[in-house]
């Protein structure tokens, strides 16, 4: 093999005055696997054509994983083209949940789908939106970084989502880094990621990088076909923005045939075997196996110049596959939450369910229950024949007195409860209500002037006004009591799991607890927060400060989902 590195200078060298290395491949003189060949970083940029909600995330985290099942390290970045510096002051309704990594950054909920794929955790560099870019670029204009020059979209907003893309990439922890660009092309708000991309591979060199475009085949049921017209404009507008895809991923409802991917592949200019079928699973988790039978992996590693290395190991996914598809049982868990009519607020919630019932072998039924419809006179109907009730987190009054009715219906019942962030506080309230008899007790969050505060400020919140990415946020340790649930369900008394929120248990009432029997079981080591409550005499009653749907992978689900739909299972076999 022979590698000439060529130092370029770049045509405007008043914007870059600096020389761009580009690394040029040629010959095959090496067998693959050889160590004698240094593997440099390769990206990966996936786009996203005809319409949003095609599957970006789905695609990237599968591609990942069939990466990472050949022995390449892989990670993946989403770039949001929204102002928002960040999800978390978006109400769920507008984006979903908001994902928290452990490094306390709020993110978009495709991180989720990154980390229970890859099994590995994700970071603040994994996220980035166009406020972000912009906030940067006008904080460095402030301190006169530019040296009176005008700031302009190109190249400064360029320069700093190139920025951006080489963190992780030059971090040297990842061999492949895959880019995951939000919206779709042709929107105003994404011509400078893709203006950027078509820089970034000029810098990097051919074979260096690639882009895959995702883009859909519509059926149409009156002439009985398949259209591929919506394709061939999409590939034609991002040829205007001077990029042509090397791989196109097609979202259809129909097998694509011989024909079809010939007339794709010729009028978007890429080989057949570049054309790849994405058709419509059952579950997300077919994905990954559905690509592998496409070679989308081999594809990708062929244009890369990288080598096999080894077959995908993917024996755990099929097994996790076979154990999701088949159960041997069935429960009925209900979700109580104030943003229901929208199931991805609570996507890692719902995606730790399938976890854990595959590992049980058990078909966990999510039925979604408005809190704020909850009331002392209709709880029994909501709530009966159900084998679990999960009180979702949530911020603000509504719906907060209907998580309360449905934690005192089930505490009262013995039907397993799991309550996460709010959901904990709630029963909290419910019990020192019910149980501890301070009949006013409410968190302060919800009536500031509630005589039993047993649900307070943290002290550390007190002072801030800003909303934005200031709450207790990303992994804490938590030291769980020995001989505890809690500690038996984790298999260890030592923990870290990942928070956000301003309010905690109000430490002024804990012996009350204690000695009425709801015991605080996991606690903070450095500053005594009350991490953990869980109920004795009860099947499973368990309320968390932390949101440890968060950590729930694939590979790992959480042991207290685990435990819960085990719990939840023993219930429905009693009844």
């Amino acid at each position: 093999m022979k590698i000439v590195q060529l130092q370029l200078l770049h045509p405007n060298s008043k914007i870059f005055p600096t020389f761009v290395s580009r690394t040029e491949t040629f010959d095959s003189g090496i067998k693959p696997g050889s160590n004698s060949k240094k593997i440099m970083t390769k990206y990966i940029f996936v786009t996203g054509g005809v319409t949003s909600s095609l599957g970006k995330g789905i695609i990237s985290a599968s591609l990942a994983r069939l990466l990472q099942s050949r022995g390449y390290r892989v990670t993946i970045q989403k770039f949001d083209p929204y102002i928002n510096i960040d999800p978390g002051t978006l109400n769920p309704y507008e984006h979903g949940e908001c994902y928290v990594t452990e490094d306390g950054a709020e993110t978009d909920l495709d991180l989720g789908h990154y980390e229970r794929f890859l099994n590995t955790p994700t970071s603040k560099a994994n996220n980035i939106t166009t406020g972000r870019i912009y906030q940067n670029v006008i904080n460095r204009e402030r301190e006169g970084a530019f040296l009176g020059k005008t700031v302009q979209v190109v190249p400064h907003i360029t320069d700093e989502i190139k920025r951006n893309i080489r963190i992780l990439g030059e971090s040297g922890d990842y061999d492949i880094v895959i880019t995951e660009l939000g919206g779709t092309v042709g929107d105003i708000e994404s011509l400078p990621y893709i203006e950027a991309v078509r820089q970034f591979r000029w810098e990097v060199g051919s074979g260096n990088s690639l882009v895959i475009h995702l883009t859909l085949i519509p059926f149409l049921a009156a002439a009985g076909e398949l259209k591929t017209k919506p394709t061939q404009h999409s590939v034609k507008m991002l040829l205007e923005y001077g990029i042509q895809p090397d791989i196109l991923v097609c979202r259809t409802e129909h097998h694509l045939n011989t024909e079809i991917r010939k007339k794709i592949a010729l009028f978007c200019n890429v080989n057949v075997n570049a054309v790849v079928e994405s058709i419509d699973a059952s579950t997300i988790y077919d994905v990954p196996l559905l690509m592998l039978k496409e070679q989308l992996d081999k594809t990708v590693l062929a244009k890369l110049k990288l080598p096999h290395k080894s077959e995908p190991d993917l024996e755990n996914w099929r097994d996790f596959l076979g154990r999701l598809k088949y159960p041997k049982s069935e429960v009925r868990i209900g979700l109580v939450g104030k943003y229901v009519e929208l199931p991805d607020a609570y996507k890692s919630i719902v995606e730790s369910f399938i976890h854990a019932g595959a590992k049980n072998e058990c078909k966990v039924r999510v039925e979604y229950i408005p809190s704020e419809q909850l009331t002392p006179e209709n709880a029994i109907d909501q709530l009966k024949g159900l084998h679990g009730v999960l009180v979702a987190p949530g911020f603000g009054e509504r719906g907060f007195e209907g998580k309360i009715e449905a934690i005192r219906y089930v505490r009262e019942n013995n039907i397993p409860f799991f309550g996460i962030c709010l959901g904990m506080q709630c029963a909290v309230v419910e019990f020192a209500r019910n149980v501890l008899g301070l009949k006013d007790a409410s968190s302060e969050e919800m009536n500031a002037n509630t005589p039993f505060p047993v649900i307070g400020m943290m002290e550390a919140q007190k002072k801030i006004v800003n909303k934005g990415g200031t709450m207790r946020l990303g992994a804490y340790a938590c030291d769980l009591k020995k001989g505890s649930k809690a500690a038996g369900y984790y298999g260890k008394t030592h923990i870290s799991e990942r928070h956000r929120h301003r309010y905690e248990f109000n430490n002024d009432y804990l012996k009350q607890y204690e000695n009425a029997g709801l015991t605080p079981s996991g606690v903070n080591p450095d500053n005594n927060l009350v991490e953990i409550v869980e109920l004795k005499n009860h099947p499973f009653f368990i309320g968390t400060q932390f949101h440890p749907e968060l950590k729930s992978t694939v590979a790992n689900p959480h042991p207290l989902f685990i435990n819960f739909v085990a719990a939840s299972m023993a219930y429905a076999g009693k009844r």
